[in-house]
């Protein structure tokens, strides 16, 4: 596991064995695509994405990885993620399967619009 004290997010992501990073990667590509105009920082010891509001959340955990677009974030998708663990404001993406990267850059770019 990372250190809860990462300096940035490159420092985070490399404190994961290497098939934790390709996903924490992807995930990171994928959400800065989606969200072009956002900057990137650590919140909450975790790597985020946040224009005027924060955006996104994201964070690797022994089995999965935690994705936090907020409640509205997953609200608006809950038909998309009936196949994932999810909470008001969390879905867990299992290490075991492919990441969703459409489905995340959806809400993503939902998120941006709410943000505005």
């Amino acid at each position: 596991m990372a250190d809860k004290t990462s300096k940035d997010v490159d420092d985070y992501i490399d404190g994961f064995p290497k098939d934790v990073q390709r996903k924490l990667k992807q995930m990171r590509t994928t959400i800065r695509k989606a969200a072009p105009g956002a900057t990137e920082t650590i919140s909450y010891s975790m790597p985020a994405f946040k224009t005027n509001r924060m955006l996104v959340w994201y964070a690797a955990f022994s089995n999965h990885i935690g994705f936090y677009p907020g409640a509205g974030g997953v609200a608006n998708f809950k038909k998309d993620l009936s196949r994932y663990k999810f909470a008001k404001g969390s879905i867990r993406f299992p290490f075991g399967e492919p990441l969703p990267l459409p489905l995340i850059t959806r809400i993503v770019k939902f998120r941006v619009r709410a943000c505005r």
